[in-house]
C-alpha cells in the first residue's frame, strides 16, 4: 500500500471513527433518496404548486433554525454522541411517517409540513452535534482525511442516489425512498451507539444556558473570519434554498423532466467525488479562501438552469458546482476544527448555522409567488448572479482570505490532542 494511500485511510484504523463512519454511510443512503422524493411527493399532492414546496421546505427549516443555539449548548453539555443518538432515532420516526402517509395515499400537504416541522425540530437539536464531533474521534492531524473520507462517502452514495430515487418515483412513487430515508435512520443510531468516547468534562456549576450562550456569541462576533462567512452565507443559503432547490424541482419537471433532474443532481455528486479525492492527497494552506472561491461555481447550475434547460449543460454546471461545495465544506470544517476551543466548538457551529439557516425559510417561501410573477427563468438567472455578487463581498475581508491551517503537532509545541487556541483580533494572521 502507497504511503499516500496509507495516510489517506489513517483515520478508519480508531475504531470510533469507523462506527461513525458506517453511520455516516447508512444515513446518506437514505438522505439521497429523501431529497429527491419528498420534493416529488409535495408536488404529487398539491397538483404541481412549486410554493407548496417551499411551505413544507419551511416548515422543517423554521424549527430548524430556532433551536440550533440550544443544540450547540445541549451538544457541549450532554455528549455529541449522545445528542446524535437521540436525535437519529426520532428522526427515524418522523421520516417514517411521512413514508407511511405517502405510501398509504392519504398525505396532504398540512401533514407533510407538521411532521417536516417535527423533523426540523430533531434536526436543530442534534446539527451541532454532528458538525462538531469529528475532533473526538480521531486526531487533529488526521481531521483533514477524515473529513475527506466522509465526504468521499458522501458523494459515492450520492452519485446513483438522487437517479435511483428519480426512477423510484417514476416507477412506483416517492414512498418507498421515504421509507429508505426512515430505515437508514434507525440503522445510523443502532452503529453509533458502538461509539465510546470518554465524558463530558462537567461544566462550571450553576451555568445557565444564557450565559453559555452569551459566551458563545462573544467569542463568533470577536472572530471576524468566522462571522463574515456566516453573515454571508444567511443570504447565499437563502438564495440557494428558493432559486435551487424550491424552484429546481419544477423548471425541471416542466423542461428535462424528473429523470433528468436526478441525472443532474448525481453529476454534482460526481463533482462532489472527484474534489474529495483530490483532497485526501492535497493539503489546503489557505481553507478559507479557496473554500470560497469554490462556493462561487454553485451559482453555475441556477443560472444555466434558468437561462437555458439543456440537460448537457446542466450536468457540466452541477458537476463544477459539486465539485466547488466540496472544496469549500472541507475549507470551512478544517477552519472550524482546527481554530475553535473544543469546549466552545459546538455553540460556534451553532451560531454558524443558525446565521447561515435564518434566511433559508423566506428563500423557500418568496421564490414560488416570485416565479409565478416573474418567470422561473429570470427569477433564477437573477439568484445565480447576487450569488456570485455576495461570494465576492465576502472575500473583500482580508481575515476570509488570509486564514492559514494550524501548524501539524509535529511541528508545533502541542500535543496532538490539544485542541488549536482560535485567534480573534484582525492583526492575527488566523482571522
Amino acid at each position: 500500500m502507497s504511503p499516500h494511500l496509507t495516510a489517506s485511510l489513517a483515520p478508519l484504523r480508531a475504531r470510533n471513527f469507523r462506527f461513525y463512519y458506517a453511520s455516516r454511510v447508512v444515513n446518506l443512503i437514505g438522505n439521497t433518496m429523501a431529497t429527491v422524493a419528498l420534493a416529488f411527493a409535495v408536488l404529487d399532492v398539491t397538483d404541481d404548486d412549486p410554493a407548496a414546496v417551499g411551505y413544507v421546505l419551511a416548515a422543517h427549516t423554521v424549527p430548524l433554525v430556532l433551536l440550533l443555539l440550544w443544540g450547540g449548548v445541549v451538544a457541549d453539555r450532554f455528549g455529541r454522541v449522545a445528542v446524535l443518538q437521540v436525535s437519529n432515532l426520532g428522526s427515524a420516526l418522523t421520516q417514517g411517517a411521512i413514508a407511511a402517509l405517502v405510501l398509504t395515499g392519504t398525505a396532504q400537504l398540512w401533514s407533510l409540513m407538521a411532521l417536516s416541522l417535527v423533523h426540523g425540530i430533531i434536526s436543530g437539536l442534534g446539527f451541532p452535534a454532528m458538525s462538531s464531533v469529528m475532533p473526538t474521534l480521531v486526531p487533529r492531524e488526521q481531521l483533514q482525511q477524515a473529513n475527506a473520507l466522509v465526504s468521499l462517502a458522501r458523494s459515492a452514495v450520492t452519485v446513483l442516489g438522487p437517479t435511483v430515487a428519480a426512477l423510484l418515483v417514476v416507477g412506483v412513487g416517492p414512498g418507498w425512498a421515504l421509507g429508505v430515508d426512515a430505515a437508514s435512520w434507525l440503522v445510523s443510531a443502532l452503529l453509533l451507539m458502538l461509539i465510546r468516547v470518554p465524558a463530558q468534562p462537567p461544566r462550571t456549576a450553576g451555568t445557565s444556558t444564557i450565559a453559555e450562550l452569551r459566551e458563545g456569541w462573544g467569542y463568533v462576533r470577536s472572530t471576524t473570519w468566522l462571522w463574515v462567512v456566516v453573515l454571508g452565507f444567511g443570504f447565499l443559503n437563502a438564495l440557494h434554498a428558493g432559486a435551487w432547490l424550491t424552484l429546481g424541482p419544477s423548471r425541471a419537471k416542466a423542461t428535462i423532466g424528473e429523470e433528468g433532474w436526478g441525472l443532474a443532481l448525481s453529476a454534482e455528486a460526481v463533482g462532489l467525488l472527484v474534489m474529495t479525492l483530490v483532497l485526501l492527497r492535497v493539503r489546503l494552506e489557505r481553507p478559507l479562501l479557496m473554500g470560497m472561491l469554490g462556493i462561487t461555481t454553485l451559482a453555475l447550475p441556477m443560472i444555466v438552469l434558468g437561462a437555458e434547460p439543456h440537460l448537457g449543460a446542466l450536468v457540466v454546471a452541477t458537476f463544477i458546482a459539486g465539485a466547488g461545495t466540496e472544496l469549500f465544506g472541507m475549507g470551512w470544517n478544517l477552519a472550524m476544527q482546527e481554530h475553535v476551543p473544543d469546549d466552545m466548538l459546538s455553540r460556534a457551529y451553532s451560531y454558524d448555522a443558525l446565521g447561515s439557516f435564518v434566511a433559508m425559510p423566506i428563500g423557500q417561501v418568496a421564490f414560488g409567488p416570485l416565479a409565478l410573477a416573474f418567470g422561473f427563468g429570470p427569477v433564477m438567472v437573477a439568484a445565480g448572479l447576487a450569488y456570485v455578487l455576495l461570494c465576492g463581498l465576502v472575500l473583500c475581508s482580508s481575515s476570509v482570505r488570509n486564514l492559514r491551517r494550524t501548524p501539524s503537532p509535529s511541528t508545533a509545541s502541542a500535543p496532538a490532542s490539544a485542541p488549536a487556541s482560535a485567534s480573534t483580533s484582525d492583526s492575527a494572521p488566523a482571522s
